[in-house]
């Protein structure tokens, strides 16, 4: 491996490339900004005619932004090998492909070829990424790895022991039924909920004076990233996402829940007495919430909701759902016409279920099978005439029309926890293949001692950490209120990357990867599900990143 001092030139180096790359990107997030805006806006119609060169400039941003995360943590520790060889890998292969980006094609983000090969010289990008690139650095990372195990985590020693309780907890209680529960598509057991709910994993997000763990003035979303990456380690189906829908209602309640409801729900919520399942999504509408048909109407007392909710995970088993229905039937409103009912119903087991109130309402479910992600079962949910209290309308009266509003508070918190329960899959498939590599010899000698093998071992490792501390930088700028866009692009990012991680990690293993009784077979199919939930990936590219990037673009042009 090399030498600190030549660690200490290869940080300099990122440096300047950074440099380099910044400039190649907001020149060609200037070109895209003058094509799509209109009036002083971003047009949709015409952010649409570019749809393929924005989803890809979305990716290269967050990708830059992950590369930005973990060039800074390597600065902060120049004197371990692994960090500086993870953020020198990343650094080249983000520089490789935003130079071929435009490269390949100038003039369509408003450059010539000569400014970019100037670009390329000025700024040491060729050279570096030859370097970097290299097949040598790729073995000499992989080697620290499979010496040092695990990543370095970075965390304060507070935060680790808390990390190191639930990896203990993941290891001891969770994966030991995380295989049954996931080929026999059963429900997570009981014991697996209490056990979470005493250990006050629900009240994460929930201020102490409401009976949560957090502080009443100091939020702490990284705490939330730590546990729920231990617990995706365990299991995602099992453990890791038990949390995700609590943190969203208990969000939603914070942003815009009277006083009498935050102080009847969230106590119950932070406590486990109550379990919740979050019911936005429809058949015809996922990430465009503006177009939701499930309707709602005045009763006397309350509303009667209508219609089908699909994808409701948990559904079955949860005591309240936080549904997302059309108050207004003037549909011109769009998002302006939502508000969030609290539906409580009661606890059921099993695949479906059915329940009818006294005065007729019904409220029936069928879980949706699904190739992995199993244990809290996602449900087609459908209400009829199912009738809600004005007491449980979100906010009151006052809540009526700003359902959109409080529910986003809660989905930036949970894109973030997506991400941190990406790192949580990744690591596991990461600790598997290490392991493997070392054990299982082919033609004589350990698989990881060959190079493609120790390129992609590293390749994993390095996406692993990155997607780690990328999660920790976002979760730092959510607790000073910031950070809406770069949540959406860590998730769109991490969900992405954990593809390729748990699919190596199922290669490296070979015919076993494919077997169920090999663990790496579950992570790959769970795997799948983080860039479809919590905002499909093209819809947070299109419509949150790109359109929030260029119109910040356009303001600061005006």
């Amino acid at each position: 491996m090399e030498t600190g001092s030549k660690l200490g030139v290869a940080l300099d180096e990122m440096r300047t490339v950074f440099e380099g790359i910044a400039l190649i990107l907001r020149q060609m997030t200037a070109s895209l900004a003058d094509a799509c805006a209109e009036s002083g806006r971003v047009s949709v119609p015409k952010l649409d005619e570019r749809q393929v060169d924005a989803y890809n400039l979305s990716v290269l941003l967050s990708r830059a932004q992950a590369g930005r995360s973990i060039y800074s943590y390597a600065t902060r520790r120049p004197e371990d090998h692994l960090s500086v060889g993870y953020a020198r890998l990343f650094v080249g292969e983000l520089t490789r492909d935003i130079v071929q980006a435009v490269l390949f094609d100038p003039e369509r983000w408003g450059m010539t070829l000569e400014e970019v090969q100037g670009l390329l010289e000025r700024h040491a990008l060729r050279r570096f990424m030859r370097l970097a690139l290299a097949p040598e650095s790729y073995a000499d990372v992989a080697r620290l790895m499979l010496v040092l195990g695990v990543n370095d985590y970075g965390l304060d020693s507070n935060r680790d022991m808390i990390r190191q309780q639930f990896r203990r907890f993941a290891t001891e209680v969770v994966e030991p039924v995380a295989e049954r529960v996931h080929t026999k598509d059963e429900l997570i057991p009981p014991s697996i909920i209490s056990a979470v709910a005493e250990l006050g994993c629900f009240g994460l997000c929930i201020p102490e004076r409401f009976g949560g763990l957090q502080p009443d003035n100091e939020p702490d979303n990284l705490g939330m990233c730590v546990v729920t990456e231990e617990l995706s380690r365990g299991s995602l189906g099992v453990a890791g996402s038990l949390i995700t829908r609590p943190e969203i209602l208990s969000k939603a309640l914070l942003k815009g829940g009277t006083e009498a409801q935050q102080n009847e729900w969230l106590p119950q919520l932070a406590t486990g007495e109550k379990l919740c399942a979050v019911a936005v999504t429809e058949p015809d509408f996922g990430s465009d919430v503006a177009g939701l048909k499930v309707t709602a109407t005045p009763a006397e007392g309350g509303w009667l909701i209508n219609g089908q909710k699909t994808w409701c995970t948990f559904g079955g088993y949860a005591d309240v759902l936080m549904v997302l229905a059309r108050s207004d039937t003037d549909h011109s409103k769009g998002h302006r016409g939502l508000t969030i009912f609290l539906a409580e119903k009661p606890r059921f087991e099993g695949h479906s279920f059915e329940h009818t109130q006294e005065g007729g309402g019904k409220i029936t479910g069928r879980a949706i099978d699904t190739i992995g992600y199993r244990g809290m079962h996602s449900f087609d949910v459908f209400f009829e005439d199912y009738f809600v209290s004005d007491e449980n309308v979100l906010g009151g009266l006052g809540g009526v029309g700003r359902g959109f509003y409080y529910q986003m508070e809660g989905f930036a918190g949970g894109r973030l926890q997506t991400a941190a329960r990406a790192a949580g899959v990744m690591q596991a498939a990461l600790d598997k293949a290490l392991t493997y590599a070392k054990e299982r010899q082919v033609f004589g000698q350990p698989i990881g001692d060959y190079q493609l093998t120790a390129w992609k071992l590293a390749r994993m490792g390095m996406l692993t950490q990155v997607a780690r501390q990328f999660t920790y930088d976002v979760a730092s700028l959510l607790d000073m209120h910031k950070g809406q866009v770069e949540a959406s692009m860590v998730k769109l990012w991490a969900s992405r990357e954990a593809e390729w991680v748990t699919r190596e990690a199922m290669q490296i293993h070979g015919g076993m990867g494919y077997a169920e009784e090999y663990a790496v077979s579950r992570y790959f199919v769970d795997a799948r599900v983080f860039s479809i939930f919590e905002g499909a990936e093209e819809v947070l590219a299109l419509r949150v990143v790109a359109r929030q990037v260029l119109q910040r673009v356009i303001d600061e042009q005006v």
